[in-house]
C-alpha cells in the first residue's frame, strides 16, 4: 500500500504589509498546490507585548482566508524573543519534533516562504526545518540590496525563488544573487487589489481631510541611525516642506512604535504655521491612507510607502533627509543603505534643492554600492563597480561612497588618481600592514 505524504506550506509575516504581498502571491498561483497552508506570525517588536501583531492589526480579516490556520511564532518560542533566539545546533532535531506536534504537522513535507532570511526569526524557522525548501519574499526595498550576512550554503542553497514588487521598475534585486536565486515579480494589479480589500476592512480611521499633504514617520531613533531630537527635526521639516509648497492641511502618520511626543511637536509647530494638522495614532498601512484620502503628496525619508505611492498610486512623493543619512549610517554594509540610495537617487527633494539621478544609470548605481557593501559576497561585480565610479562619480553620486572603502577596496575614487596603482601594487600592501603591525606593537 502506497503512503501519500502531505504537503503543508508555512508562509512567515511579520507586518501586514508582508501578509498583503504574500496573499497577492497566492491569488496570482505563484506558489504550487499544497494541503495545507499556515500563516506563521512573528512579532519583532521590541516589546511584543504591547504592539499588535500581524493578525491583530485592522485590516488583516480579509487576508485570512488564504490559510488554513494563522499560527504564532512568538509563542512557540515564548519567552524569548523572535528577534534574538535561534536553536543550538544540537537542539534542532527535538526543536522540530516539538514543533510538528505543536501545529499538528505530523510527517507532512514541509515548505517554507520567509522574509529578511539573513536574520532571526527568519533563520531560526529554517533551521528548524533542515530538510524543508525555502522560498524568499521582499517585505520592502531591501531585495534590491546584496545579502546582509554571508549565509551558510546550506541554508542559501536551499532557497528556490526570490518573490518582490516592482517597486523600482526595471531594478533587479541583488538580494541572494550569490546563490543564483531566480528573482520573481508580483503583479502590482494583485497586490492593489490586496490593499483594497484591507482598506475596505479598514473602518476604524478618523475623518481625513481631502487632498492633504501625508507625513510618514519611521522612527529611526529606534535604530539608532538618529537621535530622537533629530528625528523629532526631520519631522518638522517634513511639515514646512509640505507647507512651503503650498499645502495648509497636513496628516502625520507615526510609526506604530514611535513616542507620541513626535506628534505633539508637530502640533505645537503646525499651530505657529497655521496650517490644519491630523495626527493619526490608528495602527494602519499608508498604503490604507493611499487608497481611502489620496493624498495630493507624500512625504517621508526613505519608506517603503512612498515608491509604493509613486509607482503603484501614481501619487506625487518627495524625500528628505536622506544625504545626512548616507554618512551616518554605519557599518558601510548597513542594510538601509541600498533603501537610502533609492530614495535619494530617484525621489524629487522636498526642498526643491537637486534634481533626482539619471535613471538610466541606475542599476550601475545600485551594483557598485552593492559590491562596496559585499565585495566578497559579491565579488563578481567588481568590473562593473569599477566602470560605475570611473565614469560616473562626480558631485551628486559621490554621497553614496566613502572615500576609504574605495580605497581599501582599491577601486576608483578611492586614492589621488596620481597614486591610483598603490592598492594594485603588493610591494605597497606590503609595506602598509608592516606599518599597521608596527603602529599596533608601539601602542601595546
Amino acid at each position: 500500500m502506497t503512503r501519500t505524504t502531505r504537503t503543508t506550506q508555512i508562509f512567515c509575516a511579520s507586518t501586514l504589509y508582508g501578509a498583503a504581498t504574500l496573499a497577492a502571491a497566492l491569488d496570482c498561483g505563484l506558489f504550487p498546490a499544497a494541503d495545507r497552508r499556515l500563516l506563521l506570525v512573528c512579532n519583532n517588536a521590541t516589546t511584543p507585548e504591547t504592539t499588535p501583531a500581524v493578525d491583530e492589526m485592522p485590516g488583516f480579516a480579509p487576508l485570512r482566508d488564504r490559510f488554513d490556520a494563522v499560527l504564532s511564532w512568538n509563542d512557540a518560542i515564548s519567552p524569548f524573543h523572535p528577534g534574538a533566539w535561534s536553536p543550538r545546533p544540537d537542539d534542532v532535531p527535538l526543536l522540530e519534533r516539538y514543533l510538528r506536534l505543536l501545529w499538528g504537522l505530523g510527517e507532512d513535507r514541509v515548505e517554507i516562504v520567509l522574509e529578511s532570511i539573513q536574520v532571526n526569526p527568519a533563520q531560526a524557522i529554517a533551521q528548524a526545518f533542515p530538510g524543508a525548501p525555502v522560498e524568499v519574499y521582499a517585505d520592502g526595498l531591501m531585495s534590491y540590496g546584496p545579502t546582509r550576512n554571508k549565509l551558510d550554503p546550506l541554508l542559501g542553497t536551499r532557497v528556490r525563488r526570490l518573490l518582490h514588487l516592482d517597486l523600482v521598475p526595471g531594478l533587479v534585486p541583488l538580494l541572494l544573487t550569490e546563490f543564483a536565486v531566480p528573482a520573481l515579480t508580483v503583479p502590482a494589479s494583485a497586490f492593489l487589489k490586496v490593499l483594497g480589500q484591507i482598506g475596505e476592512d479598514t473602518a476604524e480611521l478618523p475623518p481625513l481631510p481631502e487632498r492633504a499633504a501625508l507625513l510618514l514617520g519611521q522612527y529611526l531613533s529606534a535604530l539608532d541611525i538618529l537621535s530622537a531630537a533629530e528625528e523629532e527635526d526631520l519631522h518638522v521639516r517634513m511639515l514646512r516642506g509640505a507647507v512651503a509648497r503650498g499645502h495648509r492641511r497636513i496628516v502625520f502618520k507615526p510609526h506604530p512604535t514611535a513616542p507620541a511626543r513626535h506628534g505633539r511637536l508637530l502640533e505645537a509647530e503646525a499651530e505657529r504655521l497655521g496650517v490644519e494638522l491630523t495626527v493619526l495614532e490608528t495602527p494602519v498601512l499608508a498604503e490604507v491612507l493611499f487608497e481611502k484620502a489620496r493624498p495630493a503628496l507624500v512625504v517621508g525619508c526613505f519608506s517603503t510607502a512612498l515608491f509604493t505611492a509613486s509607482a503603484f498610486y501614481g501619487l506625487p512623493v518627495a524625500r528628505i533627509g536622506t544625504e545626512p543619512l548616507l554618512e551616518r549610517l554605519s557599518p558601510f554594509q548597513n542594510s538601509n543603505r541600498v533603501p537610502v540610495v533609492l530614495a535619494d537617487a530617484l525621489l524629487p527633494d522636498l526642498e526643491e534643492r537637486e534634481e533626482p539621478v539619471e535613471a538610466g544609470t541606475l542599476t550601475g548605481l545600485v551594483s557598485a554600492v552593492g559590491f562596496v557593501m559585499q565585495p566578497q559576497i559579491l565579488s563578481g561585480l567588481r568590473p562593473v563597480a569599477e566602470e560605475y565610479l570611473r565614469t560616473r562619480l562626480g558631485p551628486r553620486t559621490r554621497r553614496y561612497f566613502k572615500r576609504k572603502r574605495l580605497t581599501s577596496l582599491g577601486l576608483p575614487g578611492g586614492i589621488p588618481e596620481r597614486l591610483a596603482f598603490l592598492p594594485h601594487n603588493s610591494t605597497a600592501r606590503r609595506v602598509v600592514r608592516r606599518a599597521k603591525a608596527l603602529r599596533k606593537a608601539i601602542r601595546r
